[in-house]
């Protein structure tokens, strides 16, 4: 299932490559959205194949992926320059000495992205562009990643590479506001990013420190989801052992 979803997402924004006979700008349409949606969940799954599947892939795409960078709509160069930050994560996890042999011309293009001053691109998306492409220039040039520190309660969490970026900022497009009580008491999130099992406070401990009432009410709340859930299982297990004798 997950190659054939693979298959179906690059059905969809491959549609969006430069064709070879063609030389200019990518002109956005109508189904341009459908398409930027379609690389990002084709880039995150990507995270979470083999190694020889991941190999196929890059083969496939490494080379027309850039194309998508000359897209006159600021958020499919976005979504094509993080996917490509990411896949070259991806390709130097595998082989170190990972070579890209168009990498002179990749990297004028990106550094034109990260340097764009063009008049005809209204101010946000110009700032928005030019942030997200010095961070891809430098991780294509230089394999370096700004690490960010995402907070949620007492805990923290280190984004430090692509691909938990991307699968970061899937997760938090999705939950929105929840994302920080989901990263707290979400067994399967934490179980994403190897936070581990949910941490519980008592309420003496909760005062002493400096959080939100808001968030010491998450906190409140996720354990006593865990106290609950702890005494359904102690009361099945009676149950069984009442079933025996």
């Amino acid at each position: 299932e997950l190659y054939s979803t693979l298959e179906c997402l690059e059905n969809i924004f491959t549609k969006s490559y430069l064709k070879e006979k063609d030389t200019t700008v990518i002109c956005s349409t109508p189904n341009t959205v459908l398409h930027i949606s379609s690389l990002l969940a084709w880039t995150l799954l990507l995270t979470i194949c083999p190694i020889n599947e991941v190999k196929k892939k890059l083969e496939m795409h490494f080379h027309k992926l850039p194309s998508l960078l000359s897209c006159d709509d600021v958020n499919m160069r976005i979504a094509a320059g993080e996917s490509l930050a990411l896949l070259f994560e991806l390709a130097r996890g595998i082989e170190s000495d990972f070579f890209y042999e168009d990498m002179e011309s990749l990297t004028q293009m990106l550094r034109a992205l990260a340097t764009d001053g063009n008049k005809h691109r209204a101010k946000v998306d110009k700032r928005k562009q030019r942030s997200v492409f010095r961070d891809v220039l430098r991780a294509v040039e230089e394999r370096d990643f700004p690490t960010e520190t995402i907070k949620f309660g007492p805990e923290r969490m280190y984004i430090d590479c692509w691909v938990k970026k991307h699968t970061y900022d899937t997760f938090k497009e999705v939950l929105g506001s929840g994302m920080q009580y989901h990263l707290q008491s979400n067994e399967f999130l934490r179980n994403v990013f190897e936070l581990g099992p949910p941490v519980m406070l008592d309420a003496a401990t909760l005062k002493t420190m400096k959080i939100s009432r808001f968030e010491r009410h998450l906190y409140n709340s996720a354990a006593f989801k865990a106290r609950t859930k702890a005494r359904s299982k102690c009361r099945d297990k009676r149950a069984d052992v009442g079933e025996f004798f």
